[in-house]
């Protein structure tokens, strides 16, 4: 991978890691635990406790992109970085700037 493009996906992985880390938080709290006391109906409260869940999801997945981001930016400066784990092919630049985290290939990932 050409040593130009380096800082450019370093600063989108730093950029990416201050996103999700901000919708962690948000998530985290969405997912409070909701109140029965709350005089809020027994649909409404259904349909707070499936909510509830949904983003309960969401924030699984943003971790596990948060962990990816961190491991890809602790891998940055390795020569291996930006190249498939699976075929060996170099990740295309724009795969690596849409998706930092990134370890293979499109067809790879597939």
């Amino acid at each position: 991978m050409p040593e130009l493009n380096k800082p450019e996906i370093r600063q989108k992985i730093k950029s990416e890691i201050q996103k999700t880390e901000k919708l962690i938080s948000e998530y985290i709290e969405l997912t409070q635990p909701i109140e029965p006391e709350n005089a809020i109906g027994r649909i409404s409260r259904m349909d707070a406790i499936n909510n509830k869940s949904v983003t309960e999801a969401a924030l699984r997945k943003a971790r596990e992109k948060l962990d990816k981001l961190k491991f890809a930016l602790s891998k940055i400066d390795e020569e291996n970085f930006g190249i498939c784990i699976q075929c060996k092919a170099p990740i295309p630049i724009g795969r690596l700037l849409i998706m930092p985290q990134s370890q293979t290939c499109v067809k790879c990932s597939c």
